[in-house]
């Protein structure tokens, strides 16, 4: 779960901190939408430690940082990777398919469903399977094999001699893999990118920080 971003279109505002019309972090929407996970891994500040405590999902829930931080969006896929193969079962290799989610998508939870039902009737030797909204791939609302995502981080950063991730785009990292791509007609992969898609989300400011102390 990507939840690490600049946000300068925001103005440098913490996405996973932004609310829904219900008041609801971005950030719990997500894990939300990944209820049926076994383990997750936000990769972001140590800043959301609350916001992840505060969620039913904490106790299988891991925070990790991309190193160096702001590194783009496969360097924090790297990263959450390398946190979910920690120690303690079940590490990557035990699950067959992992979940790649922005933490900016709000209506993340109606497109996980989609993607898992397209994996699990996709034919044989298919390696993920993501939304396409307006014929634009949507690359961070996927479901990917892990086997496979595994040979592609590894891959990816041999041929660019670089720390895990760093620079890399997600369409370069996916390259070669054998994706399906599932319609997104209802906007579910719509993310907050400025104020305006934030308005048309029904999505708003969170709480100032003396409000959440």
């Amino acid at each position: 779960m990507l939840a690490g971003g600049r946000a300068t279109r925001l103005g440098g505002a913490a996405k996973p901190e932004l609310r829904s019309r219900d008041g609801v972090p971005l950030l719990h929407l997500a894990l939300d939408a990944a209820g049926d996970a076994r383990r997750i891994a936000v990769v972001g500040p140590d800043d959301l430690t609350g916001t992840v405590a505060a969620h039913p999902a904490a106790p299988r829930t891991l925070l990790t940082r991309e190193d160096p931080p702001f590194g783009g969006p496969v360097a924090a896929i790297a990263a959450g990777f390398a946190a979910l193969g920690a120690p303690e079962p079940p590490a990557p290799r035990d699950v067959p398919w992992v979940l790649i989610l922005a933490v900016d998508v709000p209506r993340a939870a109606d497109a996980v469903p989609r993607l898992a039902d397209a994996v699990a009737g996709g034919e044989p030797g298919v390696d993920g399977a993501h939304l396409v909204a307006e014929g634009r791939a949507q690359w961070l609302v996927g479901m990917y094999r892990t086997a496979a995502l595994r040979e592609r981080l590894a891959a990816t950063t041999v041929e660019h001699a670089t720390s895990p991730g760093r620079g890399i785009s997600v369409r370069r990292l996916l390259s070669g893999l054998r994706l399906l791509d599932v319609p997104d007609p209802g906007s579910l992969s719509a993310d907050v990118d400025t104020w305006d898609d934030a308005e048309n989300l029904g999505v708003h400011p969170g709480p100032s920080p003396k409000e959440r102390a």
